[in-house]
């Protein structure tokens, strides 16, 4: 009988599970093309590379899906068995809650454990995919972002218009006009040509551009007078061939987030990134040291004077300053205040320089944990779920959707916030990794155990009683009229 049991409450619980997943999944990937690839949309890519960036992107968002999925998918399935009556059938024919939730309880234990291993294994194999290929756009397709006929300022340093843009992946150029953006002090430069081509440069963070019959105008008077530039006129050179290029490493850190794509540490597992957690701590030692001993050289005559009063008499030179005249005072203090004055922008500027360093390594341990926090939290979120399904007694995707959602909220806020905190160095990441979960934890179990005793935890009229020796005070009894 039991058997039968568990096949019914695994099914219902599977059949708003992967309809929950799908509409969750589309919402995230959603928000990935308007946040992501708003710059490559409409841009040249096919619709074969479109959908294929967008599987490598939306891979990553599985891990927050899922446990969002089982929050609901609980919340809905011990809602409905609430509200068919189901439960009250089985605690009548001597079935406990805890029995009804164990074998749920089993499926959701092996899917965080698959969590975990997708986490660790899987998304950092398609996190690299997805680096590497906006890498590829920004290399292979440098004419992405031109629209023929319109000026543009994508390749930096200068602004750019081309009449027709054709060719295999938009290379070949026609009605080619550069300007070279220059300051007051530097030599201005325009170049127009009737044809160009786009051609890779054997440096990757340079784009090349062979240009046929134009003209190269540049003056040669920057930072000279007004009179000077009227008596001067441009000069113009006629070319057949010109060869130029561009400096893109600026559009290229910028589509892969300024990144290292070999290198980064959302392209190893959980067990790689221990070895990266600790060469971070120690390059993070080694410069704390390094600027701890800069401060303490440029204030050593002020330690080692303290150092020398530890060990010795005090120095005859002191003197006490109310026995120092006036013009001896005021600059006494002036240098006592331009020495502090420098010290505190020494250690400002130190401060910047590892705080950088800092947020690196925080961010490495938080991702770290994240792979194991959010399988924890795929088990909590379904006790929090069944224990509110089951007293709610509410299905469908009215009340389960609302409350679902401000759950999720809240520890998203949560999440985001302790992150934040830890990014900043003001927490430890292992700490702020798993203080969701802590928050969230006590509060399932308190929802569990009230769900276990049939507690009347949503019931208005037993707030109304509990809070109605309150309101007599400010409400008075209204007798009817007709016994007044």
């Amino acid at each position: 009988m039991f058997k039968i049991l568990d096949r019914y409450i695994i099914k219902t619980f599977f059949g708003p599970f992967f309809f929950i997943f799908s509409v969750l999944f589309f919402i995230f990937i959603v928000n990935i093309v308007w946040i992501q690839l708003g710059q490559f949309m409409g841009k040249g890519l096919t619709t074969l590379q479109i959908m294929k960036l967008l599987f490598y992107l939306g891979v990553n968002v599985v891990s927050m899906v899922l446990p969002l999925t089982i929050l609901l998918a609980s919340i809905m399935s011990f809602g409905e068995f609430g509200e068919r009556y189901e439960l009250a059938a089985m605690k009548a024919a001597g079935i406990s809650l805890t029995r009804v939730m164990m074998p749920l309880l089993g499926v959701v234990t092996i899917m965080a454990i698959l969590l975990y291993f997708f986490s660790s294994n899987i998304i950092p194999d398609f996190q690299r995919k997805a680096k590497n290929m906006l890498f590829n756009i920004a290399q292979t397709k440098p004419a992405l972002n031109f629209t023929p006929g319109q000026f543009i300022d994508q390749l930096p340093g200068y602004m750019v218009k081309f009449d027709k843009i054709e060719g295999e992946e938009g290379r070949d150029l026609e009605g080619v006009f550069i300007h070279k953006k220059a300051s007051t002090f530097e030599n201005q430069q325009t170049i127009t040509a009737q044809k160009g081509r786009f051609a890779l440069a054997k440096n990757k963070n340079y784009q090349q551009l062979i240009l046929y019959n134009g003209y190269i105008v540049e003056d040669s008077y920057a930072g000279k007078s007004e009179n000077v530039r009227l008596k001067q006129p441009d000069q113009a050179i006629k070319f057949d061939t010109l060869v130029t290029h561009f400096d893109i490493s600026e559009i290229i850190n910028k589509a892969i987030e300024q990144e290292k794509i070999t290198e980064d540490y959302r392209f190893q597992n959980f067990n790689e990134l221990f070895g990266n957690i600790d060469k971070t701590k120690k390059d993070n030692e080694k410069l704390t040291t390094n600027i701890g001993n800069e401060v303490l050289s440029q204030t050593s005559s002020v330690v080692s004077y303290m150092d020398k009063n530890k060990t010795k008499a005090p120095v005859k030179s002191q003197f006490k300053l109310d026995t120092i005249k006036v013009d001896k005072k005021l600059e006494m203090i002036y240098n006592a205040h331009s020495r502090l004055d420098n010290l505190k922008t020494t250690l400002d500027s130190k401060n910047q320089e590892l705080n950088p360093s800092v947020k690196y390594f925080n961010k490495i341990v938080i991702y770290q944990q994240r792979m194991v926090t959010y399988s924890f939290t795929c088990i909590i979120f379904f006790m929090i779920g069944s224990s509110l399904g089951s007293i709610i007694r509410k299905g469908g995707m009215g009340v389960p959707v609302i409350v679902a959602i401000v759950i999720f909220i809240i520890f998203y806020v949560i999440n985001v916030g302790f992150e934040n905190i830890a990014w900043s160095g003001k927490m430890d990441p292992y700490l702020a990794a798993w203080l969701p979960n802590m928050i969230l934890f006590p509060f399932g179990v308190l929802l569990t155990y009230k769900a276990l005793t049939d507690s009347q935890l949503f019931d208005s009229e037993k707030y109304k009683t509990f809070f109605k020796p309150v309101t007599k005070l400010f409400v008075k009894d209204k007798e009817h009229k007709r016994y007044q």
